[in-house]
């Protein structure tokens, strides 16, 4: 079979490009960020707030016009989105969940306080039908069990296991207070009778990598955080699994000048990677760029390809830090060419732009620095501030 053969600035246009971050704006509106989760198979969200939520971030770099509310209709007025664990806690296709069957038995296997648990899920079970859709403070059960990394209210471990396994959906959330209701209720039947499309777990294991690689642009055959969450995929496994992704021709090998290590794209994105081996003269965006976002999934190929060091720091103590808190990336044409610390001041309104720094080696144009200012603004908006405010 044909390998592939380009050059870093190509596999780095080709990610952009896939990724919808360089160029004119590939997906718009509600309709486009349908169109990228399906391509990207899920987003990673995570309930941290400090300029927008990682799955917000995600979106108002990729979705022209994009706003929050946007994402929160299409979870929980359209509902055809939903969120559940895929990698990690994420926003996915409610078309997909008959494929997350077996984590939602799995998640039996892992839990603590079993008993006590499972005797108190009718009585939840009967006050949703009864009240609807109910947070943890709504059930009066205030006693503490054991619950993964520490104790908790037996409301919460309850709610949160009915979520894992199936029984409950989230109807909604206040601000990061998340309010449950029944299954039946937030997804269609036609979709929760379904069966598990891979009851095979090779099968499955098949179905989750090639989902990966297409929500990444380009993968290697190795350990990587891109593979969180795919049960049972350990070396043998893995490679097992791309030998058949090879075989049936839905992958295709990747060599990259100056990397050793051979990498993947699937083959329906081949047309795009042969566009990208033409220099044509997109429009150069500037974008910021979440945290958790799928590009940045396996950082050591970022770092491989871009020469883009990421870490995100916010779990690292403040003396350690090499940035700060709350740092995204920023893309400028085709390349990683700073990191910008921003924060939203919900209370008057401003976006606090906090920090910027430029990569070593990058030049700075005028025009550069107007995309920049540009990219602020929109940032401004999406964060819903009337002013933005430089510090010193």
């Amino acid at each position: 079979m044909e390998i592939i053969n380009i050059t870093k600035n190509q596999a780095c246009r080709f990610l952009l490009r896939k990724q919808g971050l360089s160029g004119a704006y590939q997906f718009k509106g509600k309709q486009g960020i349908m169109e990228y989760i399906r391509q990207a198979g899920c987003i990673q969200f995570d309930p941290v707030d400090v300029c927008g939520k990682n799955a917000e971030l995600v979106l108002q770099s990729r979705i022209k016009g994009f706003s929050k509310e946007m994402l929160t209709d299409l979870l929980y007025q359209d509902r055809v989105l939903v969120d559940y664990f895929d990698k990690n806690l994420s926003v996915l296709p409610v078309s997909d969940w008959p494929y997350f069957e077996r984590f939602r038995k799995q998640h039996l296997q892992w839990e603590r306080s079993h008993k006590v648990i499972h005797e108190a899920q009718e009585q939840v079970k009967n006050y949703i039908a009864s009240h609807g859709p109910v947070c943890s403070a709504d059930l009066d059960m205030p006693d503490k069990v054991d619950w993964y990394w520490s104790r908790t209210k037996l409301s919460r471990a309850v709610l949160e296991h009915m979520y894992f396994t199936g029984e409950l959906a989230v109807h909604h959330k206040s601000g990061s207070i998340k309010y449950y209701d029944l299954i039946e209720t937030c997804i269609p039947e036609t979709i929760l009778s379904k069966p598990d499309p891979y009851p095979d777990e090779h099968d499955h294991q098949t179905w989750r990598v090639l989902r990966r690689i297409g929500a990444v642009g380009l993968m290697w055959n190795r350990a990587s955080d891109a593979w969180l969450n795919i049960g049972g995929l350990k070396s043998a496994e893995r490679n097992a699994v791309f030998t058949r992704l090879i075989e049936e021709e839905k992958i295709r090998k990747v060599q990259i000048d100056g990397i050793k290590e051979e990498l993947y794209m699937l083959a329906v994105d081949i047309p795009l990677a042969r566009q990208c081996k033409e220099n044509k003269n997109w429009k150069k965006r500037c974008e910021f760029i979440a945290p958790l976002d799928n590009l940045l999934w396996d950082r050591k190929l970022i770092q491989a390809l871009f020469g883009f060091d990421y870490k995100w720091e916010i779990y690292t103590p403040a003396d350690k830090r090499r940035y700060g808190h709350y740092v995204l990336p920023v893309i400028y044409g085709d390349h990683f060419v700073g990191r910008i610390e921003t924060s939203a001041d919900r209370k008057s309104n401003r976006l606090l732009v906090k920090n910027l720094w430029f990569e070593p080696g990058i030049k700075r144009t005028k025009t550069m620095d107007e995309a920049i200012d540009a990219a602020i603004n929109r940032f401004s908006i999406f964060n819903q501030c009337m002013e933005i405010v430089t510090e010193e």
